[in-house]
Formats: structure tokens, sequence, C-alpha cells
């Protein structure tokens, strides 16, 4: 097996990147992060969206409640404030799921 070296992570995501993380527009960044109160970027002298690895994490916990499991956008603010804890098993579980489906196709493609 190939050695892969390890992602550097950055302390700070700007509005770009953290869209193309989830493949949205940056509209779509900004409106989230006026809507859900666990995003908050700071900002820089220029006024750009700084994003942390928190507001990365609180996105792809949005981004699974409203786009992959079909929250209204107040459903998904209700699920967070009464249940954020399990919200974020269940993510951390399809997760895990995610990369064992991943490690088991690429186990079958190197067996082809």
């Amino acid at each position: 097996m190939p050695y892969k070296e390890k992602e550097i992570e950055k302390v700070y995501y700007s509005i770009g990147e953290v869209a193309k993380m989830f493949n949205v527009n940056t509209s779509l960044i900004r409106f989230w992060e006026k809507e859900f109160d666990i995003i908050t970027p700071q900002k820089n002298k220029k006024g750009n969206r700084l994003f942390t690895k928190e507001d990365v994490d609180n996105f792809y916990i949005i981004f699974h409640l409203v786009k992959e499991r079909g929250y209204t956008l107040q459903g998904a603010k209700e699920k967070l404030k009464d249940n954020k804890e399990e919200t974020i098993q269940n993510i951390e579980m399809v997760k895990s799921l995610n990369k064992i489906k991943k490690f088991l196709i690429e186990i079958k493609e190197e067996l082809s």
C-alpha cells in the first residue's frame, strides 16, 4: 500500500474553501452563518471571514441535517438546541461507516 502523507490542518479557512468543502455557494455559507449562532467566524482587517476547524465541523452538522437528512432550517436549529450531542454522535457514526466503506472498496479494487 503506498505511503500517504497526513494532511496538514489549517488554523483558518476562507469562505471559498469552506464552500468548496461542501460543494455549495459562498452565499449559502454566509446565510447559514447568519441563521445558526454556532457559526462564529473571525474577520480579518479586510473583513474576510476566517472559519476555524470548529466552524467547519459545525457546518458539517448543519449540512448533514439540512442537505442529507432533509431538515428545515427551523428543524435543524431545534435539533441542535435540543440534542446536539446525539446529532454529533450520529454524524461520527456515518463518517466511520463511510471510511469503512471506502476501505472495503479499495480492497475490492486491489483484488480485482
